[in-house]
């Protein structure tokens, strides 16, 4: 990457923004910054006080082929552009709509409320030392240059011409660069003002020349910057904006290679699609979905690949292989996908996922999806869905997916396909592991593995205790099921228990919020009772009800809270055996070292659903 850096006149800047010559890639946020921010960017200005450094894109090659757009307020329309803007947005669209824009500024105040008007110098003020630049020189005006009080019927001060303006001594800063306006004000100015000691001279000479003259340091990166480095560059200059990400990059991409296609258009479309019909999934992001269409495409090369190259093509979704992606890569796969996002929607829901903040992690549905496309119907084969089961899991509760995980979805992508093939395991299914003692760890929802774990409690015909509901997808969301405690904490505190093991997800099952308020902070042999009475069935039948969170109730009968937690600790690792598909090593809270065996059938079985 190489690059220039000049020093470049403001005006030269501004003029080359309403020629055209300088505009922005179609990826930049708009703009708009408020009335204060922009008069503290003048006041800067004026005292020659630097306001930070411009970075420019030089245009003119396959790698910088962005749809452009002016900046705000600029009169430009069809023009070329020589540069894109990649930095000082905000700022140089301040200063064009303030010095050189003639019509008002269109800006809002602190609160965002919309302020149309220009920025006009108070003369006798900025030269002033004892006074402040920003606070009494330079104010904004509405658009109608009349100054107004008493809820608009009372005209304080009127600059709608420049015979007022110089009876007030004030200046209109988007005047600065027209010669022929500050020379008719000087004029007129000395006419109306024959006893000011020069000071408008001194005016013109220091703080409207530092306004005029003042220099811009920029940064000119040349046309042969990759795309890869525009979005690093970006994301490390914009650190007062939202980051760039790579669906900003190929929107802008797109649109220049076709008129009619808007990315972002496209995506809010599908995602709306998705989301209303798996609501589980409205976290999915953009970047998610290019993920997966890259990891498709570059399926795709790698099978056509003809042996006609040395190196063979990788499966790849990482963001320099994105920015690769054509228009015709993203509509080849993109209906496909959809879909796909939809089945994984299901298949989550099928593992008792269903709310997005449940979702242990967003980032396994992008190789989930692209598994689904790969795979086809065969997606939904018995022994095929077991295998698939059995990787989802591994990846959850072997935590795999957090962090930077591109490689590791190009990996699944290719060995999940060939696995179900008759492939050996993946290396995320060989690879995962869960340690034992991380069930004492596991107190929030911060965890993938204590949203994994929350979600296996609901395996099977579990039931809430009070409206003895099968928890399926319909009673989650009727009786607003949630996770909660099975020992009290009120009740473990006051017993003196260990807070870090009330905490744990051992003590922790799902029931529906009118079993939590009932259950309060009654010790667990007092509820189990009442339960019984609440719900108007048996005792027997409470206690079938409450087994089925893979709870010992006789432990909760003597509110033993030690034998209940080792007990349901082994418990919950057989649920993760059986989900992973391997054994688990467990020892007790004493030390006691034991290999827990699962029946192959149960692990079959478990996996299967």
């Amino acid at each position: 990457m190489s690059f220039d850096s000049p020093i470049r006149d403001l005006e030269t800047l501004l003029k080359d923004i309403d020629a055209g010559k300088i505009q922005l890639p179609d990826f930049q946020r708009p703009w708009k910054w408020d009335v204060d921010r922009i008069r503290s960017l003048l006041a800067s200005i004026a005292k020659g006080f630097p306001v930070g450094v411009v970075m420019t894109l030089e245009t003119g090659s396959d790698e910088v082929n962005f749809a452009v757009r002016p900046l705000s307020g600029a009169r430009t329309s069809n023009a070329t552009p020589h540069f894109l803007l990649l930095d000082g947005q905000q700022r140089l669209t301040s200063l064009y709509q303030s010095l050189l824009g003639q019509e008002p500024v269109d800006s809002c105040d602190p609160r965002g409320k919309v302020m149309r008007g220009y920025f006009y110098i108070r003369i006798d003020a900025s030269l002033d030392p004892d006074l402040d630049m920003e606070d009494d020189a330079i104010f904004f005006v509405k658009e109608d240059r009349v100054v107004r009080a008493n809820f608009d019927r009372d005209v304080v001060a009127d600059f709608s011409d420049m015979e007022k303006e110089i009876a007030a001594g004030v200046f209109p800063l988007n005047k600065i660069f027209d010669t022929s306006y500050t020379r008719k004000y000087s004029r007129q100015f000395h006419n109306s003002h024959p006893d000011s000691d020069n000071m408008l001279d001194d005016f013109f000479d220091g703080p409207l020349k530092q306004l005029s003259e003042y220099k811009v340091p920029v940064i000119e990166l040349s046309n042969t910057t990759k795309r890869e480095a525009v979005c690093t560059v970006f994301e490390k200059v914009n650190t007062g904006g939202v980051a760039l990400n790579v669906f900003e990059l190929l929107t802008a991409t797109f649109a220049a290679g076709s008129a009619d296609f808007r990315l972002n258009d496209d995506w809010t479309a599908r995602k709306k699609k998705i989301v209303s019909l798996r609501p589980v999934l409205s976290g999915l992001e953009n970047t998610d979905f290019l993920q997966a269409i890259s990891l498709l495409a570059s399926r795709k090369r790698r099978l056509n690949y003809s042996g006609e190259s040395e190196k063979v093509p990788g499966i790849t979704c990482k963001r320099k292989d994105i920015l690769k992606l054509s228009l015709d890569d993203y509509l080849e796969w993109a209906d496909r996908l959809t879909d796909a996002f939809i089945w994984a929607g299901q298949f989550i829901n099928n593992q008792f996922i269903f709310r997005h903040q449940d979702l242990p992690y967003r980032t396994q549905l992008v190789p989930l999806a692209a598994i689904r496309v790969a795979l086809g119907t065969d997606a939904d084969l018995q022994g095929v869905a077991r295998l698939i089961t059995r990787w989802y899991w591994s990846g959850v509760l072997g935590e795999l997916y957090g962090g930077a995980v591109e490689t590791r979805f190009a990996r699944d992508l290719e060995e999940v396909e060939a696995w179900v093939r008759g492939g050996n395991e993946p290396g995320t299914v060989a690879g995962a592991s869960f340690n034992p003692d991380r069930l004492l760890t596991l107190r929030t929802r911060n965890s993938a593995a204590y949203k994994g774990i929350y979600a296996l409690t609901m395996r099977g015909d579990v039931k809430d205790w009070i409206y003895n509901r099968t928890i399926n997808q319909g009673s989650y969301q009727d009786f607003a099921i949630d996770i909660h405690h099975i020992f009290p904490q009120k009740w473990c505190a006051t017993a003196g228990i260990d807070n870090a093991l009330v905490q744990s997800i051992v003590n922790k099952t799902p029931i529906s919020s009118s079993t939590n308020r009932f259950i309060s902070a009654k010790a667990p042999s007092r509820y189990v009772a009442e339960l019984a009475a609440r719900a108007q069935i048996t005792a027997e039948e409470i206690h079938a009800s409450i087994a089925a969170h893979q709870i010992e109730v006789p432990h909760l009968l003597t509110d033993d809270f030690h034998a209940f937690f080792e007990d349901r600790r082994h418990r919950l690792l057989n649920l993760i055996a059986s989900a992973m598909g391997k054994p688990v090593l467990t020892s007790d809270l004493y030390g006691r070292d034991d290999f827990e065996l699962f029946d192959e059938a149960e692990l079959i079985e478990s996996g299967a659903e």
